[in-house]
């Protein structure tokens, strides 16, 4: 016969975990989520487990499983890899009424837990006849349809209220955090950015009202003050507001400003952090922005005025004489200026230089040079906006693997 499926609410109630292996350290952070108060009798633990020992979350008890461990649990997980102390677990919980789920054996466990996950305030849970396999298929399954929109969830008793500023992350639309995609389902309202993912775009629902905010660079753009106040009256009518950013909302892209606006009028902000195009797109390319012996530092600069210009507050030499990274945002326009301000201060006119267009889209494209010919080379590649530009030794890291991948292709 199926099983009862019931949710438990633990929150303060005490639960049983024998054994402290994989299977316990899958079951004990669930647990402590749904704010159970865990024990873990077991004479070692997995490093993991440990951690959570460290931090005060659990208590454990260093040594084999006794009978009387039951006592006072609400619910019991028999997690050894010793069939004959899962067994003696099993049957001192059913002695007491006491629920138990067997790790080891399916058909003589009591209760199974289910391949679950969470979508905001909605759980789904499959038990798939206690396959766990196949369960944590379906439960993928329902968890994504619930996420990307398939199934339709925006409505609901709980819908978030007031802005939310969401980076989207580097361009690709699967590289939006979770939480982001979320909120962007329940939207009544998005106000997105040109660099914002816009696959996403397509998914919103059609009552949904999409305001482009557009910043192209050097041409049409809606203000950062019409930006503001847009926020502000489409909150205040009682709808659900997603500020759609490209990366992340807080590394040069005005999130501040957006945060500060909304709470001055008293509207409630939620910050949800994104991918920033400064570390992913490097890593597209196959270029960490630090490595080992290489570089144990790196600065993420925006360059949207020229290093000569009395409005920049960038401190270009100390960046030339440092032998960190540099990440230049908004470059491409002031690129050989930048090259030529590096060189003057200090940095060698041959070192590495990649420019990455498009990161992380299907249209991504490099262009590798030094500090002296990175500004030619950009402009006869036709290099253009949006682009990351890496400056440093990690460039040729970079270059390493991609020989050494050449080298072990068939």
């Amino acid at each position: 016969m199926g099983p009862y499926l019931l949710g438990l609410r633990l929150q303060g109630r005490r639960a049983l975990v024998v054994g402290g292996g994989r299977v316990a350290q899958r079951r004990v952070p669930a647990l402590l989520e749904a704010g159970a108060v865990v024990t873990v009798v077991s004479p070692g633990v997995t490093p993991a487990l440990d951690d959570l020992i460290a931090a005060g979350r659990i208590t454990w008890q260093a040594r084999p499983y006794e009978v009387g461990d039951c006592d006072g649990a609400w619910l019991v997980q028999a997690c050894t890899d010793d069939r004959s102390v899962n067994t003696a677990v099993a049957a001192e919980a059913e002695a007491k009424r006491i629920w138990c789920v067997r790790a080891d054996d399916k058909d003589a466990s009591a209760a199974w837990t289910p391949a679950s996950g969470r979508v905001d305030e909605i759980s789904v849970a499959v038990t798939a006849g206690g396959d766990p396999r196949r369960a944590a298929g379906i439960r993928d399954a329902v968890v994504g349809a619930l996420r990307d929109g398939t199934v339709d969830a925006r409505r609901n008793r709980t819908k978030p209220v007031g802005v939310a500023l969401v980076g989207g992350g580097p361009g690709d639309p699967g590289l939006i955090t979770v939480r982001g995609r979320q909120l962007l389902a329940q939207a009544d309202v998005v106000v997105a950015d040109r660099l914002a993912p816009r696959a996403l775009l397509d998914e919103l629902a059609p009552d949904v009202e999409l305001i482009d905010a557009a910043k192209v660079p050097y041409g049409r753009s809606l203000s950062q003050e019409a930006i503001n106040e847009v926020l502000v009256d489409r909150a205040r009518q009682g709808k659900f507001v997603v500020r759609l950013k490209g990366g992340d909302p807080f590394v040069f892209g005005r999130g501040g400003e957006e945060m500060i606006a909304c709470a001055q009028a008293g509207i409630p902000v939620l910050v949800v952090p994104g991918i920033t195009s400064a570390v992913a797109v490097p890593a597209s390319a196959g270029v960490p922005v630090t490595h080992r012996g290489v570089s144990q530092e790196f600065h993420v600069i925006s360059v949207h005025v020229a290093p000569d210009d009395p409005k920049s507050t960038v401190d270009w030499p100390g960046l030339a004489r440092s032998h960190g990274t540099l990440v230049l945002m908004m470059a491409v326009e002031r690129l050989g200026k930048v090259a030529e301000a590096l060189v003057r201060d200090g940095r060698s006119p041959e070192t590495p230089v990649m420019v990455v267009q498009d990161g992380t889209l299907p249209t991504q494209r490099a262009v590798i040079a030094s500090l002296a010919t990175v500004a030619d080379r950009v402009s006869a590649a036709g290099i253009r906006p949006p682009a990351i530009i890496v400056v440093g030794d990690v460039v040729r890291v970079g270059q390493e693997v991609q020989m050494v991948r050449a080298e072990r292709l068939p």
